[in-house]
């Protein structure tokens, strides 16, 4: 059972209905994790303005899934493990090796490993990277903007991981379990 209340649409509070609406329209659902959020009408507007700037960004969505799935791993999240496996699966296309390995922080493709494992180290470190962490990245082709972008990733992630931790939110998703609780 959640921690904190998740309502029903029709108990959001004014101000989060048209957000939640309009994920309503582009998921066809609304999952548990936005309806918990729009408790915050504000909390709920800034994350699903910066997850729609990260899809407009230089990260194509595979590579924002397998952070995300590597994130939440880390974080021991449940929720978000289940969310992304999912959207992995159904949005991404990646398949079972992909994102076991993601989750893991490492991929077959040797650019996307060096983000997974740049954002490992983030998670880590809590953004106290050292040198060699950048270096790996930019022999990799990543450039400055690519690089914040991966932070972002990372902390959007962080913030649903520890939204969903705190609440004990119910997963409405295929349910995927942390291997080490975090």
């Amino acid at each position: 059972m959640p921690r904190i209340s998740i309502p029903t649409i029709e108990q959001s509070l004014a101000a989060s209905k048209p957000l939640l609406a309009a994920v309503q329209q582009q998921l066809g659902v609304v999952p548990n994790l936005m309806k918990l959020v729009g408790q915050s009408p504000v909390a709920l507007e800034g994350y699903l303005s910066l997850n729609g700037a990260l899809a407009k960004g230089k990260l194509n969505v595979q590579l924002r899934e397998s952070i995300a799935l590597t994130v939440a791993e880390y974080n021991g999240c449940d929720y978000c493990l289940s969310a992304h496996d999912y959207l992995a699966r159904n949005v991404a296309k990646l398949g079972n090796d992909e994102i076991d390995s993601a989750r893991s922080g490492h991929a077959s493709d040797t650019r996307a490993d060096a983000a997974l494992h740049f954002a490992q180290r983030v998670a880590e470190t809590r953004g106290h990277v050292d040198d060699a962490d950048l270096a790996t990245l930019r022999v990799a082709g990543f450039d400055d903007a690519s690089i914040i972008e991966i932070v972002v990733t990372v902390a959007l992630n962080v913030l649903t991981n520890y939204i969903n931790n705190v609440a004990q939110t119910d997963i409405d998703f295929p349910k995927v379990h942390a291997r080490i609780a975090a």
